[in-house]
């Protein structure tokens, strides 16, 4: 096989037999395209490449002119060819693996930026439900701060994934796995609301939240929606459907919710993912005894 032959190969192998997102598989075709332009350069193929090729291209892109690659996308390119390697060796192309005493860099914890309990109630309660557009999104907001999704997770709902009834939704996350997540009553209301408009126009649609076009809206118009509203709301920060979800998660915890709860509401594979949450609390916690405590 060639490289590309390699990478399409590869590709597939991720899909059907690791079932990772989509999202992650485009990523890691991203960096293997860069990485073969590199071979090319080299005159090499992949089976012919030793670690001393593999270090000097992640130096490479490290120090790469106008282009410089920070800790975290050396961390994914790093990992993006350990995956191909193994892939290779479980393939049986290679029998040795030149990823293997590669180190991955250490990233600094970065904690999420969370929207306070007020800014919440604020971009909710200020909302206006003058037409369809904004019924919508009302619907949408309530729903992803009441039941933590991620924006792919929120925007590729389709009409039976809901019980209002019961007050559950189902959600199919990372790797196609599902999970049940609980809706609040005002989420539940604000569904119901913008339901009565949508069946009438769309009975036909599978996606429960539909453009005016009759078609799934897609993330990005999502995101952008998100920060007008919350600006028209007064929220001058930055904001993104993840800023929501971490709004989400952190509430819950400081109303007395349990990590392992959070962790299947959220749909994280390790609680380590979940235990951030844990430090974000904290931080609030200092922030509000600098504030408040008389000798701080």
């Amino acid at each position: 096989m060639n490289n590309n032959e390699l990478l399409e190969s590869f590709l597939q192998y991720l899909k059907v037999e690791r079932n990772l997102a989509h999202n992650t598989i485009l990523s890691y075709g991203s960096d293997l395209k860069l990485y073969f332009q590199y071979l090319e350069k080299l005159k090499k193929s992949a089976y012919e490449v030793h670690q001393d090729d593999l270090v000097n291209y992640i130096m490479e892109r490290k120090f790469e002119k106008g282009n410089p690659l920070r800790e975290k996308s050396i961390f994914r390119l790093i990992e993006s060819l350990r995956h191909f390697y193994k892939f290779l060796i479980l393939d049986e192309h290679l029998t040795y693996d030149p990823t293997l005493n590669i180190r991955l860099p250490k990233i600094p914890a970065r904690l999420p930026q969370v929207l306070s309990i007020e800014e919440m109630n604020r971009l909710l309660n200020t909302m206006p439900q003058n037409n369809e557009r904004d019924i919508r999104y009302k619907a949408m907001f309530e729903l992803l701060y009441a039941s933590g999704l991620r924006v792919s997770e929120l925007v590729g709902l389709e009409l039976n994934n809901i019980d209002l009834k019961v007050g559950f939704v189902r959600v199919i996350g990372k790797g196609g796995k599902e999970r049940i997540v609980p809706v609040s009553k005002r989420a539940i209301l604000s569904i119901e609301k913008y339901l009565e408009l949508r069946n009438k126009k769309y009975p036909d649609t599978k996606a429960l939240f539909v453009s005016k076009l009759g078609k799934k809206l897609s993330r990005n118009e999502f995101w952008v929606q998100l920060k007008k509203y919350a600006l028209n709301a007064g929220i001058k920060r930055p904001i993104s459907p993840h800023s929501v979800r971490h709004a989400f998660a952190t509430h819950l915890l400081s109303g007395g919710a349990d990590l392992r709860s959070l962790q299947e509401m959220l749909g994280h594979s390790s609680i380590s993912t979940t235990q951030i949450y844990t430090h974000v609390d904290r931080e609030h916690l200092k922030q509000l005894h600098k504030k408040f405590h008389p000798r701080s």
